[in-house]
């Protein structure tokens, strides 16, 4: 494949425009639609930038479809440059509900992949999990605190070798290899969160660091949750992390955003149990035949 691999030396250009096309939509505002989210995730998804007239970054979804992802709206392109770009690519994707308004009657085409989605959250949900849906959570979150009393530590560089510790022991729980699961994205994550404008808490219980959680800023209040790691033997860190993180950050939190699930029934399982507000579809836009 043509174009530039994804360095940390392009983050400037892709970020501005990037925020460029998130700016104004609030919750709506798409996981994807972030630097950090490119370059942690470029061998997955085989992500090259290719710059031009009309930039974007062509890559592979996980279910295998060949797309380019447009760094511009696509409302503003000439017709036919979206023609040659789906030509090139198989799609454009992923492009957000809004966009697709832009695009004349009678020329697309577009679907979206269940797998794909992201799960919306309001973060007064998870401020006292109220309600019979998430009775569980505010019961995991109570036993919790029955049997512990956590301290939680803003993240930042010093406490980077406890996060990796979590991490290890995560894996360890989990049965993973080195290399497994998102441990090497995790890791740069750690050592670049400063960079990609991570924030989040590092979590202790008799001075054992026990979880970690670091949130991306999408839009005002609006935070894509880019890794949370909670060891096992903790039972109730999960919903007790998401709480007090929408309890105790530094700005407000009006809504979460913890990505797609990928087609894992274990990640659909636990997406699905903190009853999300909504599934943000992320649109694939191919030629109408």
């Amino acid at each position: 494949m043509n174009g530039l691999s994804i360095t940390l030396e392009l983050q400037p250009r892709i970020d501005a425009a990037l925020a460029a096309l998130r700016a104004g939509q609030g919750a709506q505002a798409l996981s994807d639609q972030a630097f950090s989210n490119l370059y942690l995730f470029r061998e997955a998804h085989a992500y090259r930038f290719l710059p031009g007239d009309w930039p974007g970054v062509a890559g592979r979804t996980y279910d295998g479809a060949t797309h380019f992802m447009p760094l511009f709206d696509i409302g503003t392109a000439p017709l036919p440059v979206l023609d040659e770009l789906i030509e090139t690519h198989g799609c454009l994707y992923p492009v957000a509900e809004r966009q697709l308004q832009t695009l004349p009657a009678g020329r697309f085409v577009w679907s979206a992949n269940d797998d794909d989605a992201d799960y919306l959250y309001a973060a007064e949900s998870f401020r006292d999990y109220a309600g019979r849906p998430l009775a569980k959570k505010r019961n995991l979150v109570r036993q919790f605190l029955a049997h512990h009393a956590p301290e939680a530590m803003p993240f930042g560089p010093s406490w980077e070798a406890a996060a990796r510790e979590v991490l290890a022991g995560w894996m360890t729980q989990k049965g993973k290899g080195a290399g497994e699961a998102d441990e090497p994205a995790c890791l740069e994550a750690l050592t670049h969160a400063d960079r990609f404008g991570f924030e989040g808490f590092v979590y202790f219980v008799q001075s054992k660091p026990v979880a970690f959680m670091l949130a991306q800023a999408l839009e005002p209040g609006v935070f894509a949750i880019r890794f949370a790691k909670g060891l096992d033997s903790h039972v109730g860190i999960y919903p007790f992390m998401f709480q007090h993180f929408c309890r105790s950050f530094a700005r407000p939190v009006l809504w979460l955003n913890f990505e797609q699930d990928m087609g894992n029934p274990g990640f659909r399982r636990s997406k699905r149990s903190y009853a999300p507000q909504a599934l943000l579809a992320k649109w694939r836009v191919a030629r109408l035949l």
